[in-house]
This record gives structure tokens, sequence and C-alpha cells, in this order.
């Protein structure tokens, strides 16, 4: 079986996107972009929503091209390149960069897939997690708290139909007062 977690960078108000989809709060420090990158590392594929689908093919099939690329950004992008990723929407026509598109029940692709051996895998996106997240697929969570307060935006988590009991499992500070925490779902 196939681990299945979800990780995200929030305010704490816990929000994932200020309105309007603005991401500009969550600019990580080199430290934490360093992070992220041996977290995508670690994933043998990716599963992303239409929203954040856009946004990450919108940079990173190119970012390593990008003038004043760090070495981390160079690695991030040629890795998500390489990462096998599954987008499930009805209304993306066409995906690239080792990207198959799912138009189908999200929920049961991922239960299929997650039911399967292999390495694990990363839901991202809010909207696509909320549904994996109320089925009980997900295993860790992992997020990444910035010291903002958006107000407004985009969830972490959205509503559920009854509580999930998780276990603390890691908590590390990075530069600027983001703080990581790390839960695996306890069952």
């Amino acid at each position: 079986m196939r681990k299945l977690t979800y990780g995200l960078n929030a305010s704490v108000d816990g929000y994932v996107a200020a309105p309007g989809g603005d991401l500009g709060w969550s600019e990580p420090s080199d430290e934490l972009f360093e992070w992220w990158l041996e977290e995508e590392r670690a994933i043998d594929l990716l599963l992303y929503g239409r929203g954040l689908w856009e946004s990450m093919s919108s940079y990173w099939p190119t970012g390593d091209q990008q003038p004043g690329a760090t070495p981390a950004e160079v690695d991030f992008a040629r890795n998500w390149r390489d990462t096998p990723k599954l987008v499930f929407s009805s209304t993306v026509e066409e995906v690239d960069w080792n990207t198959r598109l799912v138009a189908g029940d999200a929920v049961a692709e991922i239960a299929r897939l997650k039911a399967e051996d292999g390495g694990p895998m990363r839901v991202a996106g809010a909207t696509l997690a909320a549904s994996v997240v109320r089925a009980g697929l997900v295993d860790e969570y992992t997020v990444v708290t910035h010291p903002v307060l958006l107000g407004g935006g985009a969830p972490l988590f959205a509503a559920l139909d009854g509580w999930v009991d998780l276990e603390l499992t890691e908590t590390r500070t990075f530069p600027g007062g983001t703080v990581l925490t790390r839960y695996e779902t306890k069952r």
C-alpha cells in the first residue's frame, strides 16, 4: 500500500492562498526552499487539482532556465518535470511534463492508486485534498505555517464530516518564523 501525504504552505489563520489566489506571502527562505526540494524528491507521484496545476505548470517547466535561478530552483524544476504527475480536472484539456490527465472520480482513482505497491504520493492543492481528506485517505499531513494572517482566501482544510485524530511526528522552525508541523493519521 502506498503512503499518501498532504502538505502545503499555510497562513497562521489557515489559508493556502490569499483572496484572488495571491501566493506572494509564502515566499520561502533558502532553507525552506531546500527543505521543500528534499520533500518533493521523496515523492513518486504528485496529485494535482486544476488550480495548483495551472500555477505550477506556468513556471516550473522552465524554472531552471530563468535568469538568476538558484541551484536549488534548478534542481526543483528538473525534479518537478521528471516526477510523474496526475491532474484531476474536467476542464483542463491538455497536460505535459510527465503528466496524465484524469477527468473521472478523483477519490476513487486515488484510492485505487493508494492500494497499489509503490512509493509515496502527495496530494497538492486544497480543493482536491478536501475530498481526499474527507474520504480518510491521507496518511500524513505536513503544514508549513508562515507568520502572516490573510483574513480570507482558499482554506487549507475544508469542512469535515467528523474529526481526524493525528499524532505529531515533527516540528521545525525556519528563518523568518515559518514553522513546520508534521502529523500522521492515527488509524
